[in-house]
């Protein structure tokens, strides 16, 4: 399973999965929240802790674009706070639930279903806001969403997003590890499952319905944004509240920026 489309199919498929079981990515938010952010008062989240609203701005009537981030979270929030919302993801269930809250709260939401890295059904300058939580991990060229970005947004406008630290994939998975507290490197940066896996550990992550991750470098997470043209003008860096990995209680594995397109 090395083609794109391959892999892309098996990803669909994995987060179908996850959002008709309800995991944590997939939970919509409640009609009390979505009341309280009608009123103003509301808080968005691409980290543990929520987005800093300066990040963010006054978003009444903004053109936002919530990027691979559907499950029903993200977009109704800002579109009960006034924004004009698209909402693009790859799974199929998961945009199913923005649109249970869209019809339950009365909201307006453009649903597409896509790659993240493909953005051609949307024109030149065409947002103002784009958000864009973890999810990158879940595509082998994060530049190409960088790119697309950039040239979706209108002068001016910000991207939104947040990704791990690719320390989290390094280290050796074997479970022994982490009992004993160790952290053993056993894989380089950039990372890929399709790659780095034995072909035994491919099949059985394939027959899981697990999708199938890349651990980009912070050369194209970070560089890859100021190579696409944009300016970075915020950082912040949140630990894992719920720590999967011996290195998550040492280092903050959570990163987000906020990237401005200035031309």
């Amino acid at each position: 399973m090395t083609k794109t489309k391959e892999y892309l199919q098996h990803n669909q498929k994995a987060w179908d999965k996850q959002a008709l079981a309800n995991q944590q990515w997939s939970m919509p938010v409640s009609e009390e929240l979505v009341a309280k952010a009608k009123q103003g008062d509301w808080d968005l989240f691409v980290l543990p802790t929520p987005i800093d609203k300066t990040w963010l701005g006054d978003v009444t009537g903004k053109k936002i674009l919530c990027l691979a981030s559907a499950g029903g979270q993200q977009a109704p929030i800002l579109a009960a706070a006034g924004a004009k919302v698209t909402v693009m993801d790859l799974s199929v269930e998961q945009l199913n639930k923005d649109k249970q809250v869209a019809d339950r709260d009365n909201l307006h939401l453009t649903i597409v279903q896509g790659d993240m890295t493909n953005l051609e059904m949307f024109q030149d300058n065409s947002f103002d806001i784009i958000i864009h939580p973890i999810s990158n991990l879940y595509v082998s060229d994060v530049t190409l969403v960088w790119n697309e970005c950039y040239r979706v947004l209108n002068h001016g406008g910000r991207l939104i997003s947040s990704f791990y630290n690719p320390v989290v994939f390094i280290h050796d998975k074997d479970s022994k590890y982490g009992a004993e507290g160790v952290i053993k490197p056993k894989y380089k940066i950039p990372y890929a499952d399709l790659r780095d896996l034995s072909p035994k550990e491919v099949e059985e992550k394939q027959n899981r319905d697990e999708a199938f991750v890349f651990g980009h470098s912070l050369q194209d997470l970070i560089g890859g944004q100021l190579k696409a043209g944009f300016l970075i003008k915020e950082y912040e860096e949140a630990f894992q509240p719920n720590p999967r990995f011996v290195v998550d209680h040492y280092l903050p594995t959570f990163i987000a920026t906020v990237a401005i397109k200035l031309q």
